[in-house]
């Protein structure tokens, strides 16, 4: 019993020797360690990011450093000041936090191949001619599996938005890139488990079960997504999956460490576009005025598409692009929800440069990060009641896009990042938002879709997916909805 209390006693005095002679130096940021040495913030850090960076900017304003487990994160939430981490591949590094990250959420180990490689693979994929045939596998898709929902439905259905949202577009998504339809069921069951209690993953703060069930169906996943589980499609152009995996393999990696990867990207492609929509339509249906609005322009649109000039590639392309109301609600609905956080590792000692001429000295070994949720999207000086929905917030009076947006007198380069920015910009940007256009226009569409409650708010946001992509809601927006009754002209 001594043995043991003298050896918690050296665990101590070990953490504070190590905590305390951090202290802040000449031209430095703030530095806030918390009060508890080593451990910090942490435990604000995972119980609600967004709350507690909004209390550390009151206190230290846009620049400061703090401690969480151990590690010292500098949080710069200037927007103005961003590309002068955005653009340093000098002093600062992605690729170390996210391969940590990939290897304790997915366990799995990429050593041998190089990022900007399969960035480029994922670029030629999700742009230009491959992008076009990506979205209409996609359209189809969703067509398909909206009619095949509502087949022999006539009266009204009650459902949670989030569930119906999510439910449709991952099976969509699932095959279109994945393009079998063997145990999607199965999938979309043990992907929702996983994804439930991924951010817990990623903290290290599983509890009780969750560890077992996590582990679990992130071994299902493997399973159900393994090579040898899949079939080749037969599509005319050649399948992400299927050009991926040959990428896999000529770059040397095994057949588990495949199936890995093929979970990272399930989620990465499949995590953010059902619970965007979920957002943008629970703001449709809670704001009559948006709703009518993009209404109004989809009258405008169905006009169009009678003229027998229109081809179906014509009425498509308009249906995705010519659509500036749906473009404001869509940019102001990923302004209010996403909620990703960029972070780099300091490989080398960096002088930060600000807009306003301060100046600030990062420590290598420390983490610098950004978080736009805060700055700029949720910045009252850049945007006015930044709480509040307007769904004509990114609209100008002609109906044009608005991108004037200004703090301190400066126009901002940055006024909304839901995609991130600069190298890391996501890949899949233009096919994410033709999906959740195209997914919103057909439930409009093909749905009389109303909330049950005629005095319903969308949800709360879960505080624990801070810092992964979309938000997801604390509970889900019960709607009921049945197939329009189409009359005759």
């Amino acid at each position: 019993m001594l043995w043991v209390l003298f050896s918690l006693c050296i665990c101590v005095l070990s953490l504070i020797l190590f905590y305390y002679p951090r202290i802040r130096r000449e031209n430095e940021p703030p530095l806030d360690k918390g009060v508890i040495p080593w451990l910090g913030h942490a435990l604000a850090f995972q119980k609600d990011v967004a709350k507690f960076l909004c209390r550390m900017k009151e206190k230290h304003g846009d620049v400061f450093t703090v401690c969480a487990a151990g590690n010292f994160v500098t949080v710069l939430l200037d927007t103005q000041s961003f590309d002068a981490v955005l653009n340093d591949n000098v002093h600062l590094d992605f690729s170390r936090s996210r391969q940590q990250l990939i290897k304790r959420v997915f366990g799995l180990q990429l050593p041998g191949v190089e990022p900007a490689a399969e960035r480029t693979l994922m670029e030629t994929h999700f742009r230009g001619v491959c992008l076009s045939e990506i979205n209409r596998s996609m359209s189809a898709h969703i067509q398909e599996i909206l009619l095949r929902h509502l087949s022999g439905q006539s009266d009204w259905r009650q459902e949670g938005l989030f569930s119906l949202c999510y439910s449709l577009l991952f099976r969509a998504g699932y095959l279109t890139l994945f393009e079998t339809t063997e145990d999607v069921a199965a999938i979309y069951r043990e992907f929702r488990k996983f994804d439930h209690l991924l951010s817990k993953l990623a903290r290290r703060s599983l509890q009780g079960g969750e560890s077992q069930t996590a582990h679990s169906s992130r071994e299902r996943l493997w399973e159900l997504l393994s090579p040898s589980n899949e079939h080749n499609g037969d599509g005319e152009w050649g399948s992400w999956q299927r050009n991926y995996q040959c990428f896999l393999q000529e770059e040397g990696v095994d057949a588990d460490m495949q199936r890995r990867a093929l979970l990272l990207q399930l989620w990465t492609t499949q995590c953010n576009a059902g619970p965007a929509a979920f957002w943008l339509l629970g703001f449709l249906l809670t704001h009559p005025e948006a709703k009518e609005a993009v209404q109004s322009e989809m009258r405008g649109l169905r006009l169009e598409d009678s003229s027998p000039q229109q081809t179906p590639s014509m009425a498509r392309a308009k249906k995705t692009h010519g659509t500036p109301v749906l473009d404001s609600v869509l940019k102001e609905t990923l302004r209010l929800t996403a909620a990703g956080m960029i972070s780099r590792d300091v490989v080398k000692d960096k002088v930060l440069h600000m807009v306003n001429g301060q100046e600030y000295r990062l420590r290598r070994g420390d983490k610098v990060c950004l978080f736009p949720f805060l700055s700029p999207q949720m910045d009252p000086e850049i945007h006015r009641e930044p709480q509040i929905f307007k769904y004509d917030r990114f609209l100008n009076e002609d109906l044009t896009a608005r991108e004037d947006f200004y703090k301190d007198g400066r126009r901002l380069k940055y006024f909304t990042m839901p995609w991130g920015a600069g190298s890391n910009m996501c890949v899949g940007k233009d096919f994410a938002v033709t999906t959740i256009k195209e997914f919103v226009l057909l439930m409009l569409t093909h749905l009389d879709l109303e909330v049950c409650d005629p005095e319903a708010h969308v949800p709360p946001f879960n505080p624990s997916r801070y810092g992964f992509g979309m938000l997801q809601p604390q509970g889900d927006l019960l709607v009921r909805y049945r197939p329009k009754r189409m009359t005759s002209s």
